[in-house]
């Protein structure tokens, strides 16, 4: 692919001008379009087919929804959510992510003119994971920033891990995922019965957006799942999501596990960040724990993950034909930290298999 063919649809003339300028300063990608609202969208893509299509979802004629929906079932391709930070907002975002929308890049808070400061490095990099997105796996119903900022590891949150503790009868599920995990996570907890291991899950998303995906996959769970807070026991039947933009961290008091969480800066330019739970985990749960890393784009998760399976405990990785970006996955294969790698479809069983309640 030579060059990222893109087209925004928004509404707003203003976010339109602003993020054709911030798309515009990397050579990869060429905007080929920005039309105000889908119906304008489909005749524009009868000329000429996107490579990835930026969407707002509250237009006028016809939402972002419906039309996602559409073009799910007509002709798949890869689509970033661009949304605002409201709790609205959040709540239809996650529908678009069910609806097969790869990731989410949030409007900024102080107005759009402030986009170029506060949020081009996020939508060019959005847009690149989408164009390397395996769109037979985005479904209906690698390269750096422009500005990246320093790329820490976990050990601005954490130090390594000097010995896990013993193997117990506790045990627990620790997850870590990126762009196509929003699906992915759903097919998996959505597969899981009521009486499970306890799950500790960081998926990349911003702020606000956390509290509304937890909820959706709640309500179609047999499981509980719901935003962790500080202090949360890791029980059965629970699966805790690290909220956007804080860090979660396994820790144990006495015989019971529970979370941690906390601001700090971004780690492998994530907040949270999976390295930071895996290596936690690592620490506190050592063998008693298993690690799983699925879809997403970079290479957060990948050193956690050795860390995890040094430490004894069973670490797995999604395949690369199940994963909507075949990323993260990748870089822990080739760092030797997966044990066994796996279809999304086996990863229900396996988790039943070692770390049965």
């Amino acid at each position: 692919m030579s060059q990222i063919n893109v087209l925004l649809v928004d509404d707003s003339a203003v976010v339109r001008q602003v993020m054709t300028g911030a798309l515009g300063e990397d050579r990869s990608i060429n905007v080929m379009g920005a039309v105000a609202d889908p119906l304008f969208a489909m005749e524009r893509m009868k000329r000429q087919w996107p490579d990835v299509i930026v969407l707002d979802v509250e237009m006028p004629r016809m939402d972002g929804i419906t039309f996602l929906k559409k073009l799910m079932v007509e002709h798949p391709t890869p689509v970033v959510i661009c949304s605002s930070l409201t709790e609205r907002g959040a709540e239809t975002t996650v529908q678009a992510l069910a609806a097969g929308a790869v990731s989410i890049v949030t409007k900024p808070k102080n107005g759009v003119r402030r986009f170029l400061e506060d949020a081009s490095a996020d939508l060019v990099s959005a847009v690149k994971a989408a164009a390397h997105a395996n769109v037979k796996r985005l479904r209906s119903v690698s390269e750096a920033p422009l500005k990246p900022a320093p790329k820490l590891s976990a050990d601005a949150i954490l130090p390594p891990a000097a010995h896990a503790m013993a193997q117990t009868t506790e045990r627990l599920v620790a997850i870590g995922t990126s762009t196509g995990g929003t699906q992915a996570l759903e097919s998996l907890l959505t597969a899981l019965p009521r009486v499970c291991p306890g799950l500790v899950i960081v998926q990349h998303m911003p702020e606000k957006f956390t509290g509304a995906f937890a909820a959706r996959l709640n309500s179609l769970c047999q499981i509980e799942v719901r935003e962790a807070v500080n202090n949360d026991r890791v029980i059965p039947g629970l699966a805790l999501i690290a909220p956007g933009g804080r860090h979660m961290m396994l820790k144990r008091n006495g015989a019971y596990y529970h979370v941690e969480v906390m601001d700090g800066p971004l780690v492998n330019r994530h907040r949270p960040s999976v390295d930071v739970l895996f290596r936690s985990v690592a620490k506190y749960a050592g063998k008693n724990a298993l690690g799983i890393i699925m879809t997403g784009m970079g290479d957060d998760g990948a050193r956690g993950l050795l860390e995890m399976h040094d430490a004894g405990a069973l670490t797995l990785a999604q395949d690369e034909a199940s994963c909507v970006v075949y990323g993260m996955p990748k870089e822990a294969v080739k760092l030797g930290a997966a044990d066994r790698i796996l279809p999304l479809d086996a990863l229900p069983r396996a988790i039943l298999e070692h770390a049965p309640v």
